[in-house]
Protein backbone atom coordinates (compact mmCIF):
# COMPACT_ATOMS: atom_id res chain seq x y z
CA UNK A 1 0.00 0.00 0.00
CA UNK A 2 1.30 3.45 -0.85
CA UNK A 3 0.36 6.87 0.42
CA UNK A 4 1.14 10.51 -0.21
CA UNK A 5 0.63 13.00 2.56
CA UNK A 6 -0.44 16.50 1.62
CA UNK A 7 2.82 18.02 2.89
CA UNK A 8 4.78 15.73 0.54
CA UNK A 9 2.99 16.76 -2.67
CA UNK A 10 5.54 18.19 -5.13
CA UNK A 11 4.22 21.08 -7.22
CA UNK A 12 5.77 21.93 -10.58
CA UNK A 13 5.11 24.24 -13.49
CA UNK A 14 3.30 22.65 -16.41
CA UNK A 15 4.12 24.11 -19.85
CA UNK A 16 0.48 24.10 -21.03
CA UNK A 17 -0.63 26.30 -18.09
CA UNK A 18 0.21 29.89 -17.17
CA UNK A 19 3.50 29.91 -15.22
CA UNK A 20 1.97 30.47 -11.77
CA UNK A 21 -0.43 27.50 -12.12
CA UNK A 22 1.14 24.36 -10.66
CA UNK A 23 0.61 20.65 -11.24
CA UNK A 24 1.52 17.67 -9.05
CA UNK A 25 1.55 14.09 -10.28
CA UNK A 26 0.35 11.76 -7.52
CA UNK A 27 -0.23 8.42 -9.27
CA UNK A 28 0.89 7.04 -12.62
CA UNK A 29 2.59 8.76 -15.51
CA UNK A 30 0.20 11.14 -17.31
CA UNK A 31 2.12 10.89 -20.59
CA UNK A 32 1.52 7.12 -20.79
CA UNK A 33 -1.55 5.07 -21.66
CA UNK A 34 -2.40 4.32 -18.02
CA UNK A 35 -4.53 5.68 -15.17
CA UNK A 36 -3.15 8.79 -13.49
CA UNK A 37 -4.04 11.24 -10.75
CA UNK A 38 -2.77 14.81 -10.78
CA UNK A 39 -3.58 17.89 -8.73
CA UNK A 40 -3.81 21.37 -10.18
CA UNK A 41 -3.27 24.46 -8.00
CA UNK A 42 -4.52 27.74 -9.44
CA UNK A 43 -3.81 31.03 -7.61
CA UNK A 44 -6.42 33.69 -7.03
CA UNK A 45 -7.39 35.67 -10.12
CA UNK A 46 -5.86 33.26 -12.65
CA UNK A 47 -7.89 32.31 -15.71
CA UNK A 48 -7.27 29.21 -17.80
CA UNK A 49 -8.71 30.00 -21.19
CA UNK A 50 -10.96 27.63 -23.17
CA UNK A 51 -9.31 24.31 -23.91
CA UNK A 52 -10.13 20.62 -24.16
CA UNK A 53 -8.61 17.26 -23.26
CA UNK A 54 -8.95 14.06 -25.31
CA UNK A 55 -9.37 11.95 -22.16
CA UNK A 56 -12.48 11.66 -19.99
CA UNK A 57 -11.78 13.26 -16.60
CA UNK A 58 -13.07 13.05 -13.06
CA UNK A 59 -12.37 16.17 -10.99
CA UNK A 60 -12.52 16.35 -7.20
CA UNK A 61 -12.33 19.77 -5.58
CA UNK A 62 -9.73 19.53 -2.81
CA UNK A 63 -9.74 23.14 -1.56
CA UNK A 64 -11.08 26.55 -2.50
CA UNK A 65 -13.93 27.03 -4.94
CA UNK A 66 -13.50 25.60 -8.44
CA UNK A 67 -15.13 27.78 -11.10
CA UNK A 68 -15.56 26.04 -14.45
CA UNK A 69 -17.55 26.95 -17.54
CA UNK A 70 -18.36 24.94 -20.64
CA UNK A 71 -17.86 26.41 -24.09
CA UNK A 72 -15.35 27.59 -26.65
CA UNK A 73 -15.34 31.23 -25.51
CA UNK A 74 -14.44 32.53 -22.07
CA UNK A 75 -17.63 33.91 -20.54
CA UNK A 76 -17.56 34.67 -16.82
CA UNK A 77 -21.37 34.47 -16.69
CA UNK A 78 -21.10 30.78 -17.63
CA UNK A 79 -18.86 29.86 -14.68
CA UNK A 80 -20.32 27.45 -12.14
CA UNK A 81 -18.91 27.32 -8.61
CA UNK A 82 -18.07 24.01 -6.94
CA UNK A 83 -16.98 23.85 -3.28
CA UNK A 84 -14.49 21.40 -1.71
CA UNK A 85 -15.59 17.78 -1.87
CA UNK A 86 -17.47 18.16 -5.15
CA UNK A 87 -16.85 15.50 -7.79
CA UNK A 88 -17.39 16.44 -11.45
CA UNK A 89 -17.14 14.43 -14.64
CA UNK A 90 -15.97 15.96 -17.90
CA UNK A 91 -16.17 13.90 -21.10
CA UNK A 92 -13.13 14.03 -23.38
CA UNK A 93 -13.31 16.70 -26.07
CA UNK A 94 -15.50 19.06 -24.02
CA UNK A 95 -14.30 22.67 -24.38
CA UNK A 96 -14.14 24.39 -20.99
CA UNK A 97 -12.42 27.15 -19.02
CA UNK A 98 -11.52 27.79 -15.39
CA UNK A 99 -11.13 30.81 -13.13
CA UNK A 100 -9.85 31.22 -9.58
CA UNK A 101 -12.52 33.82 -8.98
CA UNK A 102 -12.67 33.72 -5.18
CA UNK A 103 -9.17 32.65 -4.19
CA UNK A 104 -6.77 29.79 -4.83
CA UNK A 105 -8.25 26.39 -5.57
CA UNK A 106 -6.85 22.89 -5.88
CA UNK A 107 -8.53 20.18 -7.94
CA UNK A 108 -7.57 16.55 -8.27
CA UNK A 109 -7.97 14.94 -11.68
CA UNK A 110 -8.31 11.23 -12.38
CA UNK A 111 -8.08 10.06 -16.00
CA UNK A 112 -6.51 7.47 -18.25
CA UNK A 113 -3.61 8.91 -20.23
CA UNK A 114 -1.98 10.07 -22.15
CA UNK A 115 -2.91 13.52 -20.87
CA UNK A 116 -3.62 15.99 -23.63
CA UNK A 117 -4.49 19.67 -23.62
CA UNK A 118 -5.29 21.85 -26.62
CA UNK A 119 -6.48 25.43 -26.46
CA UNK A 120 -9.43 26.48 -28.58
CA UNK A 121 -7.54 29.66 -29.56
CA UNK A 122 -3.88 28.81 -30.18
CA UNK A 123 -2.95 32.34 -29.04
CA UNK A 124 -4.06 31.40 -25.50
CA UNK A 125 -1.55 28.54 -25.30
CA UNK A 126 1.43 29.43 -23.05
CA UNK A 127 3.56 26.92 -24.99
CA UNK A 128 3.22 29.11 -28.09
CA UNK A 129 5.02 32.01 -26.41
CA UNK A 130 8.08 30.01 -25.31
Amino acid sequence: MGSIHNENVVWKSFPAFPSNVKLATLVGEPNKNEPFIVRVKVPEGEIIMPHKHPEDRIYTVISGVFYIGIGENYDESQLNAYPPGTVLTLPGGTPHFHCAKSGEYITQVYAIGPLGLSYINIEDDPRKNK
